[in-house]
């Protein structure tokens, strides 16, 4: 909910981090990982959505490029995690998500849970629109399969821009 999203944007910002830091995610499409989506913006920070199929050295490589200074990461990774974690010299804050519908094996890495996370927020956060038009938004990552994963800067005007091409594109009202 918004409300979420606020309270994110607020718990990174008390974290520490803010406009062009970059936070990764390791999470499949649950509610966590929508919230990620609209909160780290919202504190004027950069997503790092990390590829659940990658292995450790790529997710490594990725998280020290990128200058992480937190990653939340679902459970159900956390054999790559642990394993990514262990092949840095600085290591970024780390939030475990213990996705209710996962069943497997996994266990905690971080430091506080999503939920704790989230608790130290506020949700009537005054979130604060981009400083600049080409202010980054997300830091994108290519598989790395030729040699080391590729790093792409996507801003807000480039999200802004296809939005607008999607809507018009799919001709919606």
């Amino acid at each position: 909910t918004y409300a979420r999203c606020r309270s994110l944007a607020s718990a990174l910002e008390r974290r520490g981090i803010g406009r062009g830091d970059t936070v990764a995610v390791m999470l499949p499409n649950i509610p966590p990982m929508y919230e990620a989506h609209f909160g780290v913006p919202m504190c004027g920070a950069v997503l790092n959505s990390l590829n659940t199929r990658l292995d450790p050295e790529a997710i490594a490589f990725m998280l020290k490029h990128g200058e992480a200074k937190l990653l939340i990461a679902d459970r159900e990774f956390s054999a790559v995690v642990e394993k990514a974690l262990a092949l840095l010299e600085s290591k970024p804050f780390v939030v475990d998500v213990d996705d209710p519908e996962y069943a497997g094996p996994g266990r905690h890495l971080g430091e506080t849970d999503y939920e704790s996370f989230l608790a130290t927020g506020d949700p009537q956060f005054s979130w604060r629109w981009p400083q600049d038009e080409w202010d980054a938004i997300a830091l994108n990552y290519t598989s790395g399969t030729t040699g080391d994963p590729k790093g792409v800067v996507y801003h807000h005007r480039g999200a802004y821009l296809n939005a607008i091409c999607n809507i018009v594109t799919w001709s919606m009202p």
